[in-house]
């Protein structure tokens, strides 16, 4: 007869095997960037992100306040290695065992940091890098896994490399995912790299990014960008694409078949929907898509291609306002939470909808209420003064909201110029000397119900009148 110690190790370990069996204990992952002019507290973050039920989490850099957060918060971590290293990276293997012995050994032990993937560099082969790191990457990435191997971690920790979905693609003679290969330019060294990562039990990371089918082609079908979309679906032999992340994601898979690896795991390292600085970006369609994305990759349904729950990290948790706009003014607006830590939106993230409210960053100091605008009455005497110090202004801040298709485009000439002064002077922490603008500006608390984040560049929040506050309180 058993023991009830025994018959209770047993239960626990059938709670536990049922907990995994069921989808709606899947979890999706998210990035976590810190390109912004302020921060949150890391702690308050991990305990928002644990309390939202984020499991795993990945990061574009080795931060030692967000590293020590994490400690013992049982959150698998996918960790990068910054692009402008990965020369080096490639010619020195002590540096490679540096970075691992500091980033990775030093939070990686018991009840540390689970540390599951080193990511060598971000999107190395992108097209618009013109081949700068396509001969460094799979030396850096071969010294990153020896050094990790060589700190005895690499049965748990592997290195992987992030890549864009352009590194593959189908002909525009036959742009079905089953006539998906690897561009012809870096085919070779494509294949080397998913060898060298099947070798090592490591899988292969790539970022899916549907809003830039639409961003980039004024001919793209909306509905074809989202999971409850309207639109025909497109034939592939028995396969039926309803919306082009799945296709997307099996024109990877069929060429990874080509390469001779139909099997290998694939991760989405980055995937969402950006809420501002686009005509298609807004609340509703990142709510839209991102709902859509997390209820399809949990269900285990898969893709025509690929049956079973889908590995992905949403991108992304807060926005990070000093990113480059170089691609586009929404490149500052993907995040899910405001940069209080604020929800913009509710999300089921469980997939089962539901409807549990997300938990916010708490504990979160906010500075006076206190705005710069232009002085009444200045805009037509002063035109060029004024023009020239908006240029300013928005060089040094984040005027993207202002752009065209975006959240405060329909602003009054004086409500732009109280935009971008006000931003500039939020940047600089409410400093009563960058409120000036050659006499242009002026200083002013108002009493609204709205605050400003210590860390937070905008006074934009939910509605449309305090999003762009300015037009109405400053006339």
């Amino acid at each position: 007869m058993m023991s009830g110690a025994g018959c209770r190790h047993i239960l626990i370990l059938v709670l536990a095997f049922i907990k995994m069996a069921l989808p709606g204990c899947l979890s999706v992952g998210v990035n976590w960037g810190t390109m912004a002019s302020h921060q949150l507290e890391a702690a308050s973050v991990v305990k928002m992100l644990k309390e939202n039920g984020f499991d795993k989490v990945k990061l574009f850099e080795a931060d030692d306040n967000i590293l020590s957060a994490l400690i013992g918060s049982d959150i698998e971590v996918m960790l990068a290695i910054p692009n402008y290293m990965l020369q080096d990276m490639s010619i020195d293997p002590g540096l490679a065992a540096s970075w691992i012995d500091a980033n990775v050994s030093a939070y990686a032990y018991t009840h540390g940091v689970k540390i599951r993937y080193v990511a060598v560099g971000n999107e190395p082969f992108l097209q618009t890098y013109n081949g700068t790191y396509l001969h460094s990457t799979l030396p850096a990435l071969r010294n990153v896994q020896e050094a990790i191997n060589h700190a005895g971690l690499g049965p748990e920790v592997k290195a992987i490399v992030p890549l864009n979905a352009d590194i593959y693609y189908s002909p525009d003679s036959n742009p079905v995912p089953s006539a998906g290969d690897f561009r012809p330019e870096i085919r070779d060294l494509a294949i080397q790299i998913v060898q060298y990562l099947d070798s090592n039990d490591a899988p292969f990371v790539v970022n899916i990014y549907p809003f830039l089918s639409l961003y980039e082609n004024n001919y793209f079908p909306l509905e074809y960008a989202f999971f409850n979309g309207s639109n025909k679906p497109i034939k592939d032999g028995d396969y039926l694409y309803s919306n082009v992340f799945d296709a997307n994601f099996d024109t990877l898979a069929w060429s990874l078949k080509k390469a001779g690896f139909p099997d290998m795991k694939i991760i989405v390292g980055e995937v969402g929907w950006p809420t501002d600085g686009n005509k298609n970006a807004n609340i509703e369609n990142a709510k839209r898509f991102n709902q859509g994305l997390i209820r399809h990759a949990l269900s285990g349904e898969g893709t025509p291609a690929r049956k079973g729950k889908i590995d992905v990290y949403l991108f992304s948790l807060i926005d990070e306002n000093t990113k480059s706009i170089a691609p586009g003014s929404f490149e500052r607006h993907w995040g899910i939470f405001e940069f209080d830590g604020k929800p913009k939106y509710e999300l089921d993230l469980s997939g089962l909808q539901k409807h549990k409210r997300l938990a916010t960053v708490e504990g979160v100091n906010y500075m006076h209420k206190r705005w710069c605008i232009l002085k009444p009455h200045l805009l037509k005497d002063a035109q060029s003064y004024v023009a020239e110090s908006i240029d300013y202004a928005c060089s040094l801040s984040d005027c993207t909201a202002l752009g065209y298709g975006s959240s405060c485009n329909h602003l009054s000439a004086q409500g732009n110029a109280s935009y971008a002064f006000n931003m500039y002077y939020q940047f600089k922490r409410q400093n009563s000397l960058d409120c000036d603008f050659q006499d242009l500006a002026m200083s002013n608390a108002v009493a609204q119900e709205f605050s400003v984040y210590h860390t937070r560049y905008s006074p934009r929040i939910s509605s449309s009148f305090a999003a762009c506050f300015l037009e109405g309180t400053f006339k």
